[in-house]
């Protein structure tokens, strides 16, 4: 997975810093976003090809056509959301870019709140406080809004400074019920062995 999204682009995710750091010696400085990004996304081989195949190539759930488990007549649309989305586009996405991601107001009538963050398909998102150089756009189309284009959009949204997490916190709080008071479990009950190994 790791591999097939680095040569989405390659110029500067694979060749560029290869010479770098072979043909120049020169050695990137770590940092804690490297770190998270180095730990690759791990699936089966046939999980991996249906990805790329239907979401990727095909473009099935775009489409309609993405198959909920291989069964005929089980499909995946988005036309069927009508719930509140908060959808999240990043400016300089390699793998996913904004505009595409902004498509969705053309698949589905339900009221979309869009971010778009600055920065990449890592970067954009992992956006924490504080953090120099962020910036995002925001706008909410209402339900069974109009189309707009996505150079309009980006011209009348309005810019704020800083990351996007505030922005969706407040817009889940205002999509959220009450907070309540966990049933409380009782002693012994297990729902399942915790995943990974064990110590």
């Amino acid at each position: 997975m790791a591999g097939s999204f680095q040569f989405l682009h390659s110029r500067d995710l694979v060749w560029t810093r290869r010479m770098r750091e072979y043909l120049m010696g020169e050695r990137e400085q770590p940092s804690d976003l490297m770190a998270w990004n180095s730990d690759s996304t791990r699936m089966p081989a046939r999980m991996h090809h249906e990805y790329l195949t239907s979401l990727y190539l095909h473009n099935a759930l775009a489409m309609g056509s993405y198959r909920v488990g291989g069964h005929e007549g089980k499909t995946v649309s988005l036309a069927d959301l009508h719930l509140p989305v908060f959808l999240v586009g990043t400016t300089r996405d390699h793998v996913s870019p904004w505009r595409s991601v902004y498509k969705l107001h053309h698949l589905c009538e339900a009221e979309i709140t869009f971010a778009l963050a600055s920065g990449g398909h890592n970067a954009g998102i992992v956006s924490e406080l504080g953090h120099p150089h962020r910036s995002y756009r925001l706008a909410t189309r209402r339900a069974h809004g109009p189309w707009v284009l996505p150079a309009d959009w980006e011209r009348g949204a309005a810019e704020h400074e800083g990351s996007w997490w505030p922005a969706w916190h407040r817009w889940l709080a205002g999509h959220s019920s009450r907070r309540r008071v966990p049933r409380p479990l009782a002693r012994g009950t297990s729902l399942g062995a915790a995943p990974g190994p064990t110590c």
